[in-house]
Parts: structure tokens; C-alpha cells; sequence
């Protein structure tokens, strides 16, 4: 590729649709700018890179703005040949693409939903994110990594399951991803952590922590205000 290649990334470390464009880039080997973005008071940048959503993360290739995490994922695995990220089979391409959206839509708002829930819903939500989890276990049963012996797209889609899910489970006062209940995916977990270019980029916990409170205790006080 001729000529100078600006990538940067519009973003907020803590937040993991974000840190899977960062884990993507660094197993592709790109180097990139990352521009953390104060989501209290968004940045002009960001407003006119993402005027649809107005959310991280961005991500700008010569100046072309792409929103979307998966989206993003995609667009840099077509971009960067090197150390490709989805399968070269059609068939399990759409595999990792019809699992990476399931758990995008109803596997990480289910655990919100669960962690947000108290009283009676508590224990109907908890059940209803512990059957949503169910299903990965069983796609990564047999396997160190979804797509083999190495990381890729949908590795990166369930990155979050590695650290921020526990923060969740903690502020949400219930426990789901644990070795008994779910043995494949708790050694999944650790395994995806320790590697090299993930745990490079993972936020401190307490950050974490942080940055998950306010969304919690907000969406909480909305349901009580309701009853």
C-alpha cells in the first residue's frame, strides 16, 4: 500500500465495543492513534464521524469515518490481509457472523438486563442470561479459540465475557460464567486474556467498575421511578 496510512480510533478504553477494534489492530500488527473521547461531553470529532448513533467506537481510516464495532471488525479484516481474522470458509464465515450478532443482541443485553433487574425480576432475568450464555458454551465446546487454534472474529466479539462480564456479575450481585456451570467458556475466557494482544489492552477494573456503576444505578433508579 503506497503512501502514508492514518488509522485512528475514536474511543473510550473502558468500553469493550472499543477494545475489540484495539485488540483487532494490534493482531493484525496496524498501527494506529487512539482518541479517547469524553462520552460527557462528545467531541465535535466525534459528533461528525458518527452523527447516527453519536457513540465509540469510530474508527477512521484516511480520514473515512466507519461506525460499528463489528462492522469495524470486518472492514479492517478486508483491509489487512495479514493474520485474517474470519474464517476463509463461506459457511463459517456466516457461522462466526450469526453467532458474533447474537451475541451482540441478546447475549450482552441480557446480562445487562440481569444485572439491572432487582426484586422479583431478579431471579427471571438471571435465568434468561444464563440460558442466552448456554448457547456460546456449547458453540466453543471442544475448541481453545471459536475459530481453532487462534484467535478471530468472534473470539473478538466475546471478548467482553473476559473482564467486563465479571464487573456486571459484581454490580449486578449474581453470578453467571462460572467453571462449573460453564467449563468450556471459563477456560476460553482465561485463555483469551492471557494472550498477548488482548491483555495489552485490557482497562483496569476499577475503571471498569466505574464507567458500569453510573449506567446501572441510572437504569435502576429509572425502573423505581416507574413502580
Amino acid at each position: 500500500m503506497g503512501g502514508e496510512v492514518k488509522v485512528k480510533v475514536i474511543g473510550t478504553p473502558q468500553s469493550f465495543p472499543c477494545a475489540r477494534v484495539e485488540w483487532a489492530l494490534r493482531i493484525k500488527g496496524v498501527e494506529y492513534e487512539y482518541l479517547k473521547e469524553d462520552l460527557a461531553n462528545k467531541s465535535p470529532l466525534l459528533l461528525q464521524s458518527n452523527p447516527v448513533h453519536k457513540k465509540v467506537p469510530v474508527f477512521l481510516h484516511n480520514d473515512n469515518p466507519i461506525a460499528e464495532s463489528l462492522v469495524i471488525l470486518e472492514y479492517i479484516d478486508e483491509t489487512w490481509k495479514e493474520n485474517p481474522l474470519l474464517p476463509l470458509d463461506p459457511y463459517e464465515r456466516a457461522q462466526a457472523r450469526f453467532w458474533a450478532r447474537f451475541i451482540d443482541e441478546k447475549c450482552v443485553y441480557g446480562v445487562w438486563e440481569a444485572a439491572v433487574a432487582q426484586g422479583e425480576e431478579k431471579g427471571k432475568a438471571v435465568d434468561a442470561a444464563l440460558e442466552l450464555v448456554s448457547y456460546i458454551e456449547k458453540e466453543i465446546e471442544g475448541k481453545k479459540y471459536f475459530g481453532g487454534e487462534k484467535i478471530g472474529y468472534l473470539d473478538i466479539a466475546a471478548g467482553w465475557m473476559c473482564h467486563w462480564l465479571n464487573v456486571m456479575e459484581e454490580l449486578g450481585e449474581m453470578e453467571l460464567l462460572n467453571a462449573h456451570r460453564f467449563p468450556s467458556l471459563h477456560q476460553w475466557s482465561h485463555n483469551f486474556i492471557q494472550t498477548s494482544p488482548v491483555k495489552d489492552c485490557i482497562p483496569s477494573r476499577e475503571s471498569v467498575v466505574q464507567y458500569f456503576s453510573f449506567g446501572i444505578n441510572y437504569m435502576r433508579s429509572l425502573a423505581s421511578n416507574k413502580s
